[in-house]
């Protein structure tokens, strides 16, 4: 009896340690990047860094690099930070000790570049403001008004992923999914051999 207390007690130990060294390896990667973002020198034809602070008054952030279908680097001209879209969940783009890269990892990236690096974004928060990770959680639309969440889920570039308590639109990236899904769009499509 004493032999199995001890073995439970140790086997949950080494659970929390192991869980504890990925939550800091995750933490330490997600640093890393931020700062090689942070020291990167800005483009040529950037927007300079007055003009970022007026217009994130007005509610718009600056693109400045797409990482993949569900996450990017924005400055708003005091600082540079990563945003998570928020109810959606795109394939990886490479394969890290987590995950693998995901079919349609490349095409869901490309959709996001072309619709907003080096491109003006209003982000709009939900309850959550920051994911385990320090990124930073939200919705994204473009100038036009595209709701770009949504329309990564409507031509099945994403899947929906939503964690409480930010289910604000849960609902229509459902629907928005079966759409995509019975149209077999994108990643719903025929997958390759």
């Amino acid at each position: 009896m004493k032999n199995r207390y001890i073995f439970t007690v140790l086997s949950v130990l080494l659970c929390y340690i192991s869980t504890a060294c990925q939550s800091q390896s995750d933490y330490v990667y997600s640093v890393k990047g931020e700062t090689e973002e942070v020291t990167s020198t800005p483009r040529e034809n950037e927007p300079p860094r007055r003009e970022k602070e007026k217009r994130w008054k007005e509610g718009y952030a600056y693109v400045t690099k797409v990482i993949d279908g569900d996450t990017f680097w924005v400055d708003n001209g005091k600082e540079s930070f990563k945003v998570r879209f928020i109810g959606i969940d795109a394939p990886e783009t490479r394969n890290s000790r987590w995950k693998q890269k995901g079919y349609f990892a490349t095409e869901s990236k490309e959709y996001v570049q072309s619709k907003t690096e080096h491109q003006w974004v209003r982000l709009e928060f939900d309850v959550q403001a920051m994911d385990r990770y320090k990124r930073r959680l939200a919705y994204i639309y473009l100038e036009d008004g595209t709701f770009l969440n949504a329309s990564l889920v409507e031509r099945g570039y994403a899947v929906v992923d939503t964690y409480p308590p930010n289910v604000k639109h849960v609902e229509q990236f459902i629907d928005l999914q079966k759409q995509a899904r019975n149209a077999k769009q994108g990643l719903w499509g025929k997958v390759p051999k």
